[in-house]
């Protein structure tokens, strides 16, 4: 069974950096597609960042575009997201997931999570001076 592991969030002050990773097992991670999703309290998912499968076609949230960076290291089974300039609205749980449509995701439209395939248990990004 596939699994996603999240780690690297943490506190922060406003203009930080943190650089998240996402270990996958179980499945193929090289032949998949991956997202980066998160929700702030009291709020709906919310599509951050997308990688494909070879790591040669990125997309982001123009919330994060020019401040957030993902990545993949495919011999390593592992995501990343590098978080830079952050802001308070960056407060919010970090998922990792796979088996998602790119075209449903970047729509804009309310996500759930039957949107994803596997996903992770997150990892907490708290931006707060």
């Amino acid at each position: 069974e596939g699994q996603l592991v999240e780690s690297g969030g943490g506190l922060v002050q406003p203009g930080g950096s943190l650089r998240l990773s996402c270990v996958a097992s179980g499945f193929n991670f090289s032949r998949y597609a991956m997202a980066w999703v998160r929700q702030a309290p009291g709020k709906g998912l919310e599509w951050v960042s997308a990688i494909n499968a070879g790591a040669d076609s990125t997309h982001y949230a123009d919330s994060v575009k020019g401040r957030f960076t993902v990545s993949r290291d495919n011999s390593k089974n592992t995501l990343y997201l590098q978080l830079n300039s952050l802001k308070t609205e960056d407060t919010a749980m970090y998922y990792c997931a796979n088996e998602f449509s790119l075209r449903r995701v970047m729509n804009g439209g309310t996500l759930r999570w039957s949107d994803f395939g596997i996903r992770g248990q997150g990892t907490q990004v708290n931006v707060t001076s």
